[in-house]
């Protein structure tokens, strides 16, 4: 054996009760699970851990993750390491690097700066690949040969597919163009991503049709892949959209899973259970549905998402001809403050919930950490001229924090039978939100220990087990003999997120221990040098 972990309290991600035992590692994989009412010599190793007064778990698996640059930028990863994360699930929203051309990449990576840096002057990564097997060997390379942080998976984005196949162009793919696009998801699917995505109130993906979208779900559902929309809308018309995704996987025999399944704006205050029973209805009829949450009640996107989709039409040189257009940028104003853009989720901008999160440009770290509403109040200006020179002035590439959710909804969503955790955690920014390094902890700590919102097996399920179905993933997600040793030592009693909106790079406390293939990548609280983290692949019969 290589490493015993003594005397730990084992929840093993299935949701079942508890029980003590050891848990023997050899070669990367759980080895022997010996429970304290077994007969017999206990296992040894050459390391032990004790493991008294610590839970044992699976690692925690980050359903909706930003971390596609961060995993090659920086090889401690202490955002996600530290709070237990084994692997994490990008290509998020619709919008990330493969497959691309050269004019693809150069549009996608301005287009979400905020997201995850890499902007045009960016050198930090080098982005020689351009499909989606050419990316995931980029992460298995990771750092001198040596692997990445922590595990990764990928979907393929479908704006990303659009913008190669027909650039920027607000109307219906041609058939050709459509015989592209499936053609770019199904070899995307066949090099390992584990399905599609979609941001469908970010361009150009939001042009797609319901029948468009519909046909690249056919594909995503031959490969037995789940469909991981960011759906039309989480404001006025929130449910209506979550209504059209479920009817459009149904229509294509594919799976749903619901990204940051949220309800917010004050439209949705208290319609949690509205949702709920959307949900309950489709997974009765036969559906397969997950969704995932993060635990916090504010929003992050780029200040670029609350444009109406008409002044993002053409990318990001077409947007900023339009807001230095004084015309065109009154027009802009009406929409968003009056009508209610479709960036915003057809809900009038509020500008006292929007706080600037980050800025591509440090010349103007002054806008961070405040509203628009204030910064404008200081500026004596109205808010959407504040706005609209920041986004001129920033490139696109500022971050927001959009203060718009509901505590009673978000609990409700996340005791449900399909819900999963997901970070959303974009890293970039001087003041980022607090889930990007809070999450996991969050969950165990303020909503399982103070809040008994979930039970603490319960809740190791949803970020673990739950999440491993989902991805179709054998061996992994469960504490059983044979599986992969992806493990996290936590303390039940002192587990927390460390990480606030006023210092939201705090770590975690209570999480000493946390093991990649039985490898230590966080030991005794501290990042290690190990770099186990590997591309995580599935194939058409939906194993890695």
């Amino acid at each position: 054996m290589d490493t015993v972990l003594r005397d730990v309290r084992v929840i093993d991600g299935s949701g079942g009760p508890s029980y003590r035992a050891d848990v023997a590692l050899a070669g990367g994989r759980i080895a022997e699970i010996h429970r304290e009412t077994d007969g017999g010599p206990r296992p040894g190793a050459a390391r032990v851990v004790d493991g008294q007064g610590l839970a044992l778990s699976p690692g925690f698996i980050d359903m909706h993750a930003h971390s596609d640059l961060a995993l090659l930028r920086d090889p401690g990863h202490e955002a996600k390491a530290a709070q237990g994360v084994t692997l994490e699930v990008l290509g998020q929203d619709g919008l990330s690097y493969a497959p691309v051309d050269d004019r693809t990449l150069a549009e996608v990576r301005t287009q979400i700066t905020g997201w995850n840096g890499g902007g045009p002057d960016d050198t930090s990564v080098d982005f020689s690949w351009r499909t989606v097997g050419g990316y995931l060997d980029r992460l298995d390379h990771g750092f001198d040969g040596n692997g990445i942080a922590v595990n990764a998976a990928y979907l393929i984005p479908q704006g990303t597919v659009r913008m190669l196949a027909l650039g920027w162009d607000d109307r219906p793919a041609t058939a050709d163009e459509l015989k592209r696009m499936k053609q770019l998801v199904a070899e995307g699917l066949e090099q390992g991503a584990v399905g599609l995505s979609s941001g469908l109130t970010y361009t150009p993906g939001m042009y797609a049709s319901d029948s468009e979208l519909t046909e690249l779900c056919r594909v995503v559902a031959r490969y037995d892949g789940y469909y991981c929309p960011h759906h039309r809308s989480y404001g006025a018309g929130a449910l209506q959209a979550y209504e059209e995704m479920v009817a459009l996987t149904r229509e294509a025999g594919c799976a749903l899973h619901l990204a940051h399944a949220t309800m917010n704006f004050g439209v949705n205050k208290g319609r949690a259970p509205e949702l709920l029973t959307l949900l309950d209805g489709a997974l009765d009829a036969g559906a397969d549905i997950t969704l995932d949450t993060y635990p916090y009640t504010p929003g992050c996107t780029t200040l670029v998402a609350m444009l109406p989709s008409w002044a993002s039409e053409g990318g990001p040189a077409a947007i900023l001809d339009r807001l230095r257009d004084d015309a065109t940028a009154e027009r802009i104003r009406r929409v968003m403050e009056v009508e209610g853009a479709d960036g915003c989720h057809g809900v009038p901008i509020e500008w006292d919930t929007i706080e600037i999160s980050g800025v591509a440009d440090p010349a103007l770290d002054g806008y961070v950490g405040k509203t628009l509403a204030g910064s404008a109040a200081e500026r004596g200006e109205e808010p959407w001229t504040t706005a609209r020179r920041l986004l001129i002035e920033d490139r696109l590439g500022s971050t927001i924090l959009q203060h718009v959710g509901h505590e009673d909804n978000v609990r409700r969503i996340m005791r449900h039978r399909v819900h999963t955790g997901g970070s959303d955690g974009i890293l970039q920014g001087n003041k980022p939100h607090p889930r990007a390094y809070g999450t996991f902890p969050q969950y165990l700590g303020r909503y399982v220990r103070e809040l008994g919102v979930l039970s603490l097996e319960e809740c190791v399920a949803h970020l673990t087990g739950r999440p491993a179905a989902r991805l179709r993933l054998p061996d992994r997600g469960l504490v059983r003999t044979g599986y992969r040793a992806d493990l996290v030592l936590f303390d039940p009693e002192t587990v927390a997120a460390g990480s606030t909106f006023d210092a939201p790079r705090t770590l975690p406390a209570g999480i000493p221990h946390v093991l990649i293939d039985g490898r230590f990548v966080m030991a005794d609280g501290r990042r290690t040098d190990v770099l186990a983290g590997r591309a995580v692949r599935r194939t058409a019969a939906g194993r890695e």
